[in-house]
This record gives structure tokens, C-alpha cells and sequence, in this order.
């Protein structure tokens, strides 16, 4: 008789892979961490680890994945609260991720390496489709919402919802560099605050929304990320 899988049992031999893979990418980097490390780590075999990816890259988008849907997990009570204005969920929406990433500093500036390697640039296309696959339908509900409220003057909000994924996705690659840059003395504090102040003035005039009814990164979460 064939083997009947079982799906919990699989699922948390999975996590566990998943689980160790965060906390070395944390603390190792992505380039330093081998395979070898994540089976030491379970005393796991290479036909386990095989069974579950199908390469150190496919465990990478995993880990990304997980924060992703940690990322869910937060914004969804957001998107349901009905005392929320539009705007105001935008702001709980970008405010609640930077609470993520922060809560999470060294696993996602670990992941930006890869982001900014020429070498993974796979790696980077995949990571912006998991991202885009679910920011874009959280934007859209948002913006439907700010277009019921007379908040937003956008006329097409499935349209506007992906050119807003774009523009998280072009600032998350300029935090990258900008990152970079301030590690190198190459850019100054203010410089940092003056492009996302640009950013946020792009997201609220793709809205159609009044100057200054937007925050899209406040000045301490920079300072914590950029000072």
C-alpha cells in the first residue's frame, strides 16, 4: 500500500527547516550559510533537506515567505477594523511592517545583501513576487476604501494599487542603497529623510490625495534604521 502522507507531520519538519534556516541567515548571512549548517543544525540527512527544497535559494524564498505571512498575519486585523479610515490603515499598514522589520533587524538587512549582490539576482526577482503578490491586494482594498471615503480621487484602484507596490518596491531598493551609502559616509541623514519624503509625496499624489495625508516612513523609524 502506498504511504499515506501526513500533512501536520510534514508541515512541521518543514518549519523546523524554515526556522533554523531565519536564525542562521540572522546571525551567519545568506553567502556564508551552506546546507551542510541547516542539517547539522536538525542532525538532519541531505535527502530530508531535498525532500522539502530543491535548493539553498528555495529555502531563501521560504524565510521570506514566512515573514511575509507574518506580515499577513498583522495587517489583516487592520484591514478589518471598520473605526479605520483609509489613510489611517495605510499608516497602521507601514507602521506595523517597520515594527516588523525592526523586530527582525538583523534578518532583513541580511536579506538586503542579497537584494543588492548581482549574483542573486533571481533570488531578488523571486522576493519581489512574493512581496508583490501580497502588498497589492492590501493596497487595493485601501484604496477602494479612500475612493468610498472622498479621500482618494484615484478612478482606477486596481491599476493604482500596483503602481503603489511598485513605489514600496522602488523604496525598499532605495533603503538598500541608501543603507549602503551611510555605511560608507557616502550619504548624509537628511538625504535619507528628504527621498522618502519624495516617496511619500509619489504615493499621495498617485492617490489623488491632499498634501500631507500621508506618512510613509516617520523620522524615528529612519533614525533607527539610517542614524
Amino acid at each position: 500500500m502506498p504511504r499515506t502522507l501526513n500533512l501536520e507531520t510534514h508541515t512541521l519538519r518543514r518549519d523546523s527547516f524554515v526556522e533554523v534556516a531565519r536564525r542562521l541567515i540572522q546571525t551567519k548571512g545568506y553567502e556564508a550559510l551552506s546546507i551542510q549548517d541547516v542539517l547539522d543544525e536538525l542532525d538532519a540527512s541531505k535527502g530530508a533537506f531535498y525532500h522539502y527544497f530543491d535548493s539553498k535559494a528555495a529555502l531563501l524564498d521560504a524565510v521570506v515567505d514566512r515573514l511575509a505571512a507574518d506580515a499577513t498575519a498583522l495587517v489583516t486585523p487592520v484591514l478589518a477594523d471598520p473605526t479605520l479610515s483609509a489613510p489611517d490603515k495605510l499608516k497602521a499598514l507601514f507602521a506595523g511592517i517597520a515594527r516588523l522589520k525592526a523586530a527582525q533587524k538583523e534578518l532583513v538587512l541580511a536579506i538586503m545583501e542579497v537584494w543588492l549582490s548581482d549574483d542573486n539576482a533571481v533570488v531578488r526577482e523571486k522576493t519581489r513576487r512574493i512581496v508583490e503578490e501580497r502588498l497589492r491586494p492590501w493596497l487595493e482594498v485601501i484604496v477602494r476604501q479612500g475612493i468610498a471615503e472622498g479621500i482618494f480621487s484615484t478612478r482606477h484602484p486596481d491599476v493604482t494599487a500596483r503602481l503603489l507596490t511598485s513605489l514600496v518596491q522602488g523604496a525598499q531598493e532605495m533603503a538598500g542603497e541608501l543603507w549602503v551609502a551611510r555605511q560608507t559616509g557616502k550619504a548624509s541623514f537628511k538625504e535619507v529623510v528628504r527621498t522618502f519624503e519624495a516617496y511619500g509625496e509619489a504615493f499621495e499624489r498617485v492617490l489623488g490625495a491632499a498634501p500631507g495625508t500621508l506618512t510613509f516612513v516617520d523620522e524615528p523609524t529612519l533614525a533607527f534604521w539610517f542614524s
